[in-house]
């Protein structure tokens, strides 16, 4: 008895020591959003003048704006194409298709160092260069692969007589798909979109290749922000995207079970 409390005890100390190493930095940076200090001093002067100096920098405000149009295109277009694709993979065979399946996990595993530069460097030969659209395009292409994989997964516990049953009862295809498989792989296809926001809305590496001055996203802007000089107003900006990306994830989990109830 003695033993498992003491077993008990530090396991509830892991998770403390563990939840405080991720969380810690997280907040000693949105309280430092609001210290009048801008070199951290102490003792803590409370003030929301760096709020009122980010609405006033005009391009870490388009960089910010830049990565939220991008990662919420990137979310729409690789969920809808990683869905169909995974779709297809599932109901049909074909030649290829386990080499099309192998092919799914390298762009994943391959460094972006090297990512990235095969895409500036094959974005440069077709002749679209670099810019907003290359950054688009290279997020696409890194987020399609996590959302076949993660809805993919969902369909592995998909049963294909609930497909067959409702043909049988004078469905056609599109009926089935949209009223029976759609509903089922649900929760697979929000995970995989939310994979898919947070790889382009993160996504350093392939934004700084492809991006152009005056055209960049909020990592590459906070990356050339630092190298100047650290300013609060990072804090600040760090501090509403935290707020607001934990409110969407808040809500998600109310409205939606990925056990498929909702």
């Amino acid at each position: 008895m003695a033993t498992t409390r003491i077993l008990e005890g530090l396991g509830r100390f892991y998770i403390v020591l563990l939840l405080g190493f991720l969380y810690l930095p997280i907040i000693i940076m949105a309280a430092m959003s609001f210290n009048a200090s801008p070199f951290y001093q102490l003792p803590f002067e409370w003030t929301t003048d760096w709020y009122q100096s980010l609405w006033q920098n005009d391009q870490l405000i388009a960089a910010t704006w830049n990565s939220i149009e991008i990662a919420i295109i990137t979310t729409l277009i690789s969920t809808v194409l990683g869905s169909m694709a995974s779709l297809a993979l599932y109901r049909y065979e074909f030649r290829g298709k386990k080499v099309l399946q192998a092919l799914l996990f390298p762009p994943i595993a391959i460094p972006w160092l090297i990512t990235g530069t095969a895409m500036l460097i094959f974005f440069f030969g077709v002749g679209i260069g670099r810019g907003l659209i290359a950054i688009l395009l290279g997020h696409v292409a890194l987020a399609l692969p996590y959302v076949i994989v993660v809805v993919s997964a969902r369909l592995q516990t998909f049963a294909p007589e609930l497909e067959e049953a409702a043909r049988s009862l004078g469905a056609n295809q599109w009926q089935v798909t949209m009223r029976v498989t759609l509903p089922w792989i649900m929760p697979g296809v929000i995970a995989g979109g939310l994979f898919a926001f947070a790889v382009s809305f993160d996504q350093f590496v392939v934004s700084y290749f492809l991006s152009t001055p005056g055209q960049t996203t909020l990592p590459v802007e906070i990356y050339a922000a630092i190298r100047k000089g650290f300013t609060p107003e990072i804090n600040a900006v760090s501090t509403i995207i935290i707020v607001v990306s934990m409110a969407l994830m808040l809500l998600t989990a109310r409205f939606f079970k990925f056990g498929g109830e909702k």
